[in-house]
């Protein structure tokens, strides 16, 4: 017959310990699968932004003859707010204030939040290639006998021609530049710290580092 003492034992400090460690070692396993969920979400929900920032610059060539926005690859941050980029080019058709212009992992308030988006476009930063401007130079030199073209014509025709060049660009190598990009590698996959992007196709991939690209991890997503 067990006693009143022996009924109302408690944890001994050896079994307390046993469960504290128990305990910690399942936290320890929890804890980074809770994150690497979340990461994934983020990183999911960010393919989606670009799909939908694809869909507009879609929607907007088709206004311009198939030819590329040419616009700053990323808005100037002011006391008024962002200005220029392609928030300003499709801002009427998607709105400025829409969700899909800030990645779900961006933290970054006085950077990319100031410059109203999360993302870089690509085509903004190719017209600037040294093989698109010296033919872009020719071609503004040879209409400088046109002297009744104003200043606003002219800077028209320089970005039609820098349209059409890097257009030609992205036919020739489909995949070898990609639309619109994070602005800051922010989706952590192990150590790497990929960005995703999105392609003139609309395929989305994940941009990982130079070595993994080589060792055939790129991914992507249709």
């Amino acid at each position: 017959m067990p006693t009143a003492s022996q009924q109302h034992r408690g944890f001994t400090i050896v079994e307390m310990l046993v469960v504290i460690g128990i305990i910690g070692l399942l936290v320890s396993l929890i804890v980074p699968a809770v994150s690497s969920v979340r990461r994934e979400a983020l990183s999911i929900s960010c393919q989606a932004n670009l799909r939908q920032l694809h869909a507009g610059v879609e929607a907007y060539r088709s206004t311009i003859k198939g030819q590329l926005p040419m616009c700053d690859f990323l808005p100037a941050a002011t006391p008024e707010g962002p200005v220029g980029g392609l928030v300003e080019v499709l801002g009427k058709s998607l709105g400025t204030d829409c969700t899909c212009w800030f990645c779900a992992a961006d933290d970054d308030q006085e950077g990319s939040l100031d410059a109203g988006t999360s993302y870089l476009y690509m085509p903004g930063l190719l017209r600037y290639a040294p093989q698109v401007q010296i033919r872009v130079a020719a071609l503004m030199a040879a209409s400088v006998a046109e002297v009744s073209l104003t200043p606003r014509q002219r800077e028209r025709r320089r970005r039609e021609a820098e349209a059409k060049l890097v257009g030609v660009l992205y036919e020739q190598n489909p995949r070898a530049f990609a639309l619109i990009t994070d602005s800051q590698d922010r989706h952590m996959i192990g150590s790497r710290n990929p960005r995703n992007a999105v392609y003139v196709d609309g395929s989305v991939s994940i941009l990982r580092d130079t070595d993994d690209v080589e060792e055939g991890e790129d991914t992507a997503q249709d």
